[in-house]
């Protein structure tokens, strides 16, 4: 059982990206999905949806809420669990361009 100093680091969410190659991303209580082109997060701030080519996860600890991905990343989403499926796979460009 973590102790009260582990479940405030868990409750915590940061991103933090390096040259657009590798994400740490903390406060993570699920991976809703994965493939090299996508990652879905259930943060403690809501769902993140990571887009970019050849992604793959680095470590994962989701005790600790950590999660860190390499590859090239283009997108960061967040979204609402009760948003539709399209609204979901929606992100910056697609509402740029539409």
């Amino acid at each position: 059982m973590p102790d009260e100093r582990q479940r405030r680091e868990v409750e915590k969410h940061q991103v933090l990206v390096v040259n657009r190659k590798y994400a740490e991303v903390t406060g993570v209580i699920n991976i809703e999905s994965f493939d090299v082109r996508e990652f879905v997060l259930q943060t403690t701030s809501g769902m993140l949806a990571i887009r970019g080519e050849n992604l793959h996860i680095k470590a994962l600890s989701l005790e600790n809420g950590l999660v860190s991905i390499e590859g090239t990343m283009f997108d960061f989403a967040y979204f609402d669990e009760g948003s539709s499926t399209a609204q979901k796979a929606k992100g910056l460009l697609g509402k740029i361009f539409k």
